[in-house]
């Protein structure tokens, strides 16, 4: 099925919520009541004491407008040119100064077309882009935020596009990529690939190389397509979905891929982690460790969270575990991202946690306001941007 209502994949992640095993609560895939029972394996690990080995200052705090509550887009920020991009569900998109947290512009669209901005924001080539839960995709000009042009694909996007080579690349949720003209919002390509019946609930945006859009697909799959024509150069699983039931089988790369160079990262649900070749498609190694979320990249580590929450560090060179973390099971752990020599993720009860590189130990701990952070954290100058799904920001120093 290309098409489907959004009705119909949230009810396909509802019941993939009340399934997987370490997911078995509602409360604790979305975030809905916290209270846990002591002794019950399937509720969220209990968080421990720690001493911190690093302090972490909170620098400044913002908010995009009303978030994204339990709708499962795990909508986040990004970084460029100084400056933060948000959006929320019903807040339109702001633009923060990075170091302070000054509001620079805002843009809210009309009130009359109801537009819900789910998908982003993605920056580039002087354009912010953001999408929406009916298809809308709208760009600012990243200067004064003043609207460019309007489009519509045919479904929701929840996937932050992506801008370059004069276009603007979007995914939508059925599975299409849609190439539209940078200037005009013309569409120039599309391509589709067809979803599975039971996915994970989100999907992050493709990436950009020199000439290619690579995409990670419900699948478990990574294709590169020609940023030209849209043209498939290659496509490689990451994961096999493999199983005797549909939610045995999802396999999903939900978190962009990263590049690197030449080389691409991508992880998989099905916990699994590939570094792939990225102009031939050629795998340079696998691992068994992997999960949907967002790959962080360290100088010689990658890491990555897998869908029980446990937090892995593995070499860059050749995909081995070098350190595991499992004291946030059960705790929807975010993607992660890369802070100095600590990775950092939050999680379903607004806690964000800091872990060394070297070995995979806590180094620090705050809290963001109390509401769940579903999106991976943002790293740019030294500074982490967090995102919870209220829609508020708070920005982070390490010293």
């Amino acid at each position: 099925m290309k098409h489907r209502s959004m009705l119909l994949r949230t009810s396909l992640v509802l019941l993939c919520a009340a399934s997987l095993t370490g997911c078995s609560t509602i409360k604790g895939w979305f975030g809905g009541d916290k209270k846990k029972d002591d002794g019950k394996p399937n509720e969220p690990a209990e968080l421990t004491d720690i001493t911190p080995s690093v302090t972490v200052s909170k620098i400044w705090s913002a908010n995009a407008g009303k978030g994204e509550g339990r709708i499962g887009v795990r909508q986040g920020p990004v970084v460029a040119d100084g400056r933060v991009f948000a959006a929320a569900i019903e807040g339109g998109v702001h633009a923060f100064d990075l170091q302070t947290g000054k509001q620079v512009w805002e843009y809210r669209p009309d009130k009359k077309a109801n537009v819900r901005l789910s998908g982003g924001p993605g920056v580039g080539d002087g354009l912010v882009v953001v999408g929406g839960l009916d298809g809308e995709v709208i760009a600012l000009d990243a200067a004064s935020g003043e609207e460019k042009w309007q489009v519509k694909v045919p479904n929701e996007v929840i996937a932050a596009p992506a801008i370059g080579m004069g276009m603007v690349f979007v995914r939508s949720n059925d599975g299409r990529v849609t190439a539209l003209d940078a200037a005009t919002g013309e569409r120039r390509w599309f391509w589709v690939q067809d979803v599975p019946m039971l996915s994970v609930r989100g999907n992050d945006g493709p990436v950009l190389g020199p000439g290619f859009v690579f995409v990670g697909n419900d699948d478990g799959t990574v294709a590169a397509l020609s940023a030209t024509d849209g043209r498939p150069m290659w496509e490689l699983p990451v994961a096999q979905a493999e199983g005797r039931t549909e939610l045995d089988r999802m396999a999903d790369i939900d978190g962009t891929p990263v590049l690197d160079g030449t080389t691409l990262y991508a992880s998989s649900f099905k916990k699994a982690t590939m570094a792939i070749d990225a102009p031939s498609g050629r795998p340079m190694w696998a691992s068994e460790h992997g999960g949907a979320g967002r790959v962080g990249l360290g100088s010689d580590k990658l890491v990555v969270t897998d869908p029980t929450g446990t937090v892995f560090g593995l070499d860059r060179a050749g995909g081995s575990a070098l350190w595991q973390q499992p004291a946030l099971a059960r705790r929807n752990v975010t993607g992660a991202a890369v802070q100095g020599d600590f990775a950092v993720v939050g999680d379903y009860d607004g806690y964000v946690h800091w872990i060394k590189l070297e070995n995979g130990e806590f180094a620090a701990r705050e809290r963001v306001g109390g509401k769940a952070v579903r999106a991976a954290p943002v790293v740019a100058d030294g500074i982490a941007i967090v995102q919870n799904v209220s829609g508020e920001l708070t920005a982070f120093r390490l010293q």
